[in-house]
């Protein structure tokens, strides 16, 4: 039997505005990249992710972004190497007291929106990420995409490196992500997107945004906890995975490469 973890970003809100239905969703998920702060996430939102999560297993990871809450972290920000190194390890900071306080502790780390996307060949961001997290916790999983360049220094610097992919994106012939800019960019039918799980999660190919094969192999699969209807596109992709003999649990909990 194969196995993959289902992950979805958690505790985006801020103050009285809330964005992902954080209890539905860490019913159905097994892994919750929680906000630390920086692009959303306040403390009180933190304390009740990580305290769902800790009550239902479900593994808690640090999802680390750019200083920016007015553009939800989506927008690239041309910040010094040292001072990315030392907010990325302000903010699992945070979130491992929160952490703690559940009885659990911060298991992995991914980053979020623009950095995530730019860490995939910006080299010395990618380096400051590393870094901050050989810092804060050598033991740390991360989590990115395929043939991004901060896997290959994380590798390098002795850290896990996990693949993801994700849900209800569509993808580039080079296996990365459709800028949300670009029509098409965002799936929103739970089956379409169900049946494209359980592809990848196997071995088969799913279509690329030019209808071209691409073959994605994920240790963990991301569903948006942002996308409208997250709730239902969760619970049918963890059915189907299931239902095709997908046993699915946490990434932190295996091997990695």
């Amino acid at each position: 039997m194969s196995s993959v973890d289902l992950n979805s970003d958690l505790g985006e809100g801020y103050g009285q505005w809330k964005l992902t239905d954080d209890a539905s969703l860490l019913e159905t998920v097994t892994s919750a990249n929680v906000a630390c702060g920086f692009h959303a996430g306040d403390a009180v939102t933190m304390r009740s992710v990580t305290e769902r999560a800790a009550a239902g297993g479900v593994a808690i990871g640090g999802h680390v972004s750019y200083n920016d809450l007015a553009g939800f972290g989506r927008r690239f920000v041309d910040v010094e190497p040292d001072v990315l190194r030392a907010e990325v390890t302000y903010q699992l900071g945070a979130l491992a007291g929160f952490a703690r306080i559940a009885g659990s502790r911060v298991r992995y780390v991914k980053p979020h929106g623009a950095l995530y996307n730019t860490i995939v060949h910006h080299k010395d961001q990618a380096m400051a990420v590393v870094e901050a997290i050989v810092d804060f916790d050598p033991s740390l999983p991360v989590l990115g995409l395929p043939g991004a360049l901060w896997l290959d220094l994380a590798k390098d610097a002795g850290l896990r490196v996990m693949h993801e992919a994700f849900a209800d994106r569509a993808y580039t012939p080079e296996g990365t992500l459709v800028s949300r800019r670009e029509e098409g960019s965002v799936l929103h039918d739970p089956s379409l997107v169900a049946q494209r799980c359980v592809a990848m999660a196997t071995g088969h190919p799913i279509e690329d945004i030019d209808g071209n094969q691409l073959t994605i192999r994920p240790d963990s699969i991301c569903v948006h906890g942002d996308t409208p209807g997250a709730v239902q596109i969760a619970r049918e992709v963890r059915t189907a995975l299931e239902g095709a003999g997908v046993a699915v649990s946490p990434f932190s909990q295996m091997t990695g490469s």
